[in-house]
Protein backbone atom coordinates (compact mmCIF):
# COMPACT_ATOMS: atom_id res chain seq x y z
CA UNK A 1 0.00 0.00 0.00
CA UNK A 2 1.17 3.82 -0.74
CA UNK A 3 2.22 6.30 2.28
CA UNK A 4 -1.59 8.27 1.82
CA UNK A 5 -3.34 4.74 2.65
CA UNK A 6 -1.18 3.91 5.14
CA UNK A 7 -2.05 7.93 6.95
CA UNK A 8 -5.62 7.13 6.08
CA UNK A 9 -5.86 3.56 8.24
CA UNK A 10 -4.04 4.88 11.01
CA UNK A 11 -4.69 8.41 11.36
CA UNK A 12 -1.01 9.37 11.61
CA UNK A 13 0.60 11.79 8.78
CA UNK A 14 2.24 11.10 5.78
CA UNK A 15 5.17 13.62 7.36
CA UNK A 16 4.85 11.44 10.57
CA UNK A 17 4.83 7.89 8.71
CA UNK A 18 8.38 9.21 7.09
CA UNK A 19 9.51 10.70 9.90
CA UNK A 20 9.54 6.65 11.92
CA UNK A 21 10.90 5.40 8.33
CA UNK A 22 13.99 7.58 8.98
CA UNK A 23 13.95 5.96 12.83
CA UNK A 24 13.90 2.69 11.60
CA UNK A 25 10.86 2.32 12.52
CA UNK A 26 9.02 1.55 9.54
CA UNK A 27 11.11 -0.07 6.35
CA UNK A 28 8.72 -0.42 3.46
CA UNK A 29 10.01 -1.60 0.14
CA UNK A 30 10.34 0.33 -2.92
CA UNK A 31 8.29 0.11 -6.17
CA UNK A 32 9.79 0.43 -9.32
CA UNK A 33 9.35 3.88 -9.81
CA UNK A 34 10.60 4.65 -6.43
CA UNK A 35 7.22 4.98 -4.21
CA UNK A 36 7.27 3.07 -0.92
CA UNK A 37 5.42 -0.04 -0.62
CA UNK A 38 4.36 -0.77 3.03
CA UNK A 39 2.92 -4.13 3.43
CA UNK A 40 -0.01 -4.90 5.58
CA UNK A 41 1.47 -5.68 9.09
CA UNK A 42 2.96 -2.75 8.78
CA UNK A 43 -0.69 -0.89 9.94
CA UNK A 44 0.07 -2.84 12.98
CA UNK A 45 3.33 -1.44 13.37
CA UNK A 46 2.11 1.72 13.39
CA UNK A 47 -0.86 1.18 15.60
CA UNK A 48 1.67 -0.24 18.48
CA UNK A 49 4.06 3.04 17.91
CA UNK A 50 1.02 5.32 18.50
CA UNK A 51 -0.09 2.62 21.58
CA UNK A 52 4.05 2.82 22.92
CA UNK A 53 3.87 6.59 22.40
CA UNK A 54 1.05 7.18 24.09
CA UNK A 55 2.93 5.87 27.78
CA UNK A 56 5.44 8.98 26.97
CA UNK A 57 8.32 6.67 25.07
CA UNK A 58 10.11 8.56 22.88
CA UNK A 59 11.18 6.75 19.62
CA UNK A 60 14.57 5.22 20.48
CA UNK A 61 12.86 3.43 23.65
CA UNK A 62 9.98 2.66 21.28
CA UNK A 63 12.58 0.96 19.24
CA UNK A 64 13.42 -0.77 21.52
CA UNK A 65 10.12 -2.29 22.16
CA UNK A 66 8.64 -3.24 18.80
CA UNK A 67 10.51 -6.00 18.11
CA UNK A 68 8.79 -7.53 21.62
CA UNK A 69 5.31 -6.54 20.59
CA UNK A 70 3.99 -9.46 19.10
CA UNK A 71 0.83 -11.17 17.66
CA UNK A 72 -2.58 -9.87 16.31
CA UNK A 73 -2.87 -7.61 19.43
CA UNK A 74 -0.39 -5.03 20.52
CA UNK A 75 0.31 -7.33 23.77
CA UNK A 76 4.13 -7.49 24.90
CA UNK A 77 5.84 -10.83 25.11
CA UNK A 78 8.85 -10.96 27.90
CA UNK A 79 11.54 -9.42 26.72
CA UNK A 80 14.23 -10.03 29.33
CA UNK A 81 16.68 -7.24 27.73
CA UNK A 82 13.93 -4.67 28.02
CA UNK A 83 13.23 -5.11 31.77
CA UNK A 84 15.62 -2.36 32.85
CA UNK A 85 13.90 -0.22 30.13
CA UNK A 86 10.36 -0.76 31.43
CA UNK A 87 11.70 0.25 35.17
CA UNK A 88 13.04 2.97 33.74
CA UNK A 89 9.90 4.33 31.94
CA UNK A 90 7.98 3.58 34.82
CA UNK A 91 10.54 5.84 36.99
CA UNK A 92 10.43 8.22 34.43
CA UNK A 93 6.29 8.48 35.06
CA UNK A 94 6.71 8.28 38.35
CA UNK A 95 8.77 11.47 38.41
CA UNK A 96 6.60 13.40 35.42
CA UNK A 97 3.34 12.76 38.13
CA UNK A 98 5.24 13.65 40.86
CA UNK A 99 6.37 17.35 39.17
CA UNK A 100 2.77 17.45 38.01
CA UNK A 101 1.24 17.14 41.66
CA UNK A 102 3.57 19.76 42.60
CA UNK A 103 2.63 22.10 40.07
CA UNK A 104 -1.06 21.70 40.30
CA UNK A 105 -0.35 22.34 44.53
CA UNK A 106 1.43 25.20 43.92
CA UNK A 107 -1.58 26.67 41.23
CA UNK A 108 -4.33 25.94 44.37
CA UNK A 109 -2.03 27.76 46.44
CA UNK A 110 -1.72 30.80 44.30
CA UNK A 111 -5.74 30.55 43.79
CA UNK A 112 -6.81 30.13 47.57
CA UNK A 113 -4.53 32.99 48.11
CA UNK A 114 -5.96 35.46 45.25
CA UNK A 115 -9.70 34.68 46.31
CA UNK A 116 -8.61 34.99 50.17
CA UNK A 117 -7.94 38.78 49.12
CA UNK A 118 -10.27 39.38 46.39
CA UNK A 119 -12.79 41.85 46.88
CA UNK A 120 -15.75 39.66 45.26
CA UNK A 121 -15.17 37.91 48.63
CA UNK A 122 -16.26 40.62 51.16
CA UNK A 123 -12.14 39.74 52.96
Amino acid sequence: MRIGELSKRTGVSIRMLRYYETQGLLKPKRTRSGYRDYAQDEVQTVERIKLLGSTGMTLATIQQFLPCVRGETPVLEPCDELRNVLHEQIRLAELKALKLAKSRDILERFLYEIEQESPLTGK
